[in-house]
Order: structure tokens, then sequence, then C-alpha cells
């Protein structure tokens, strides 16, 4: 397939200044402090020390990631998100019994096949989340990514067949609608 893309330096999320790295910066730190904190409960001082180690680490590798407030999620995208998330739960779960049926049976009907299935027309950050959506699903692999396609594994043609009808697809083109 293609080889990997890496960000070219004049798309990147920072300004020749830096401010929109610093800006991303003044945002997220606070915002990923107050989660690990609220995921963390202690406030003993090795883990608050490990708290601000990972927030840097994050940082860190955001700013190298050249992500920016620009290219950001919207606040439409953040709201429709739960009830992506819940559909993707939802199928994975399914994914999930169906895998184990076929994986557990005393004659396993496996017979894996790599096809590709469209992602042109998407945003950066929706092929990523497309993409993911399909590793998520027990059975299916994203292989590669690129403008116009991802090569994805599976563990039969119905896994196959079930991008293939677009389902998946619609669910992440109506959460990046903007609406």
């Amino acid at each position: 397939m293609t080889q990997p893309r890496l960000a070219p330096s004049d798309t990147g999320g920072t300004h020749s200044d830096g401010t929109s790295t610093i800006r991303l910066i003044r945002w997220a730190a606070p915002l990923l402090a107050a989660f690990w904190l609220l995921l963390s409960g202690h406030i003993d001082p090795l883990f608050l020390t490990l708290g601000v180690i990972s927030v840097v680490l994050a940082c860190v590798l955001g700013h190298r990631a050249g992500l920016s407030l620009e290219k950001g999620p919207t606040l439409g995208l953040v709201l429709r998100l739960p009830r992506y998330l819940l559909w993707l739960v939802k199928e994975v779960l399914i994914s999930a019994v169906t895998v184990t049926r076929q994986v557990w049976s005393p004659r396993p009907d496996l017979a894996p096949v790599v096809t590709c299935t469209p992602s042109r027309g998407l945003s950066p950050l929706t092929q990523v989340v497309y993409a993911n959506s399909i590793t998520l699903t027990p059975g299916t692999l994203s292989l590669d990514l690129d403008d116009e396609h991802i090569e994805v594994h599976a563990l039969d043609s119905a896994g196959v067949e079930d991008l293939g009808d677009g389902r998946v697809l619609r669910q992440v083109h109506r959460l990046e609608a903007r609406r």
C-alpha cells in the first residue's frame, strides 16, 4: 500500500510564534490534570507527581503531533460523540458475540479477507475515528489509511459486508455532520 504520511511542517499545529500550541496547552493541561485527578482520586505527592508527568507528556506528544485548536474537534462533534459511542459499543458487543461463536465453534468457518473501504470526503480526524471504529469491532482490523480508502482485514466476508453496506460510514458521517 502507501507509505505512512508525515504531517508537513507548514500544516502543523504551530504558527511561527507557537501561539497555537501555547493556546492548546493552556486549555488542555488544566483539563487533563482535572480529568486525571478525578479518575485517580489520590492526592499523595507520588500520585500528584505522576499526574504532572502524565499531563506534561500528553502536552508534549500533542505538540509533536501538530495538534492545534484550529484543527481540533468542534463543539457539535463533541455533543454528537456520546450517541456515536453508544452505537459503537452496541456494535462491538454484537460483533464480539459473533466472533466468539465462530472461534469457539468445533468447526470454525473462518475465511480471512483483506479489502478496502472508501473514506474519501472525510476530515483527517473523522478518518481516524472511522479507522479506529473498524479496528475496535471484533473480527476486523484497519491495516492502512490514506485519503481515499482504508485497507481492512476481516476474519470472514461477513465483516467486510458490514462495512460494504455503509452503516459504519453513515454513522461516522452523522458524527461529523455540521448542523
